[in-house]
């Protein structure tokens, strides 16, 4: 993990309940889940926003992808360099397609990866809903039911 980083409470103490190293690039939401962003040097310092993530790692991920994009090996990251490296193999965002930024091109591959994870479940529910459950009430009663 990145060195620099404080706890969350400002004390840098490392063993209070409360204090969770902070990773470069994301942030926690008051209702818990970790926020991304970088400033994307190709578009003057715009912020992007890259997702918003379960964990504190998965938003220092997607911001070490989105950073290494743009800035390569020279980059600050969270992971190292190869973790980041390994992450984005075989991804189609590192090219530079239409002259589109990087981070936007990440932001874009997790998009897609939350909306099929959501699809994915949806369709396992529509699933179950279609299930029928048929209970056994015994011989006796359809025996009663067959001969009526």
């Amino acid at each position: 993990m990145y060195e620099g980083g404080g706890c969350e409470c400002d004390k840098r103490c490392g063993y209070h309940p409360t204090c969770v190293p902070m990773q470069v690039g994301c942030r926690k939401r008051p209702w818990g889940k970790f926020a991304a962003e970088i400033r994307d040097s190709t578009r003057n310092g715009k912020r992007v926003w890259l997702g918003t993530f379960d964990t504190a790692e998965a938003a220092a991920l997607a911001y070490d992808q989105a950073s290494y994009a743009m800035r390569g090996s020279s980059s600050v990251v969270n992971f190292s360099v190869e973790t980041v490296k390994d992450s984005l193999n075989g991804t189609p965002c590192c090219r530079n397609m239409d002259g589109e930024s990087p981070a936007l091109a990440i932001k874009a591959m997790h998009k897609l990866q939350k909306m099929s994870l959501s699809s994915n479940s949806g369709e396992e529910n529509k699933q179950q809903k279609n299930l029928l459950i048929f209970e056994d009430l015994g011989s006796d009663l359809l025996d009663e039911l067959l001969s009526s």
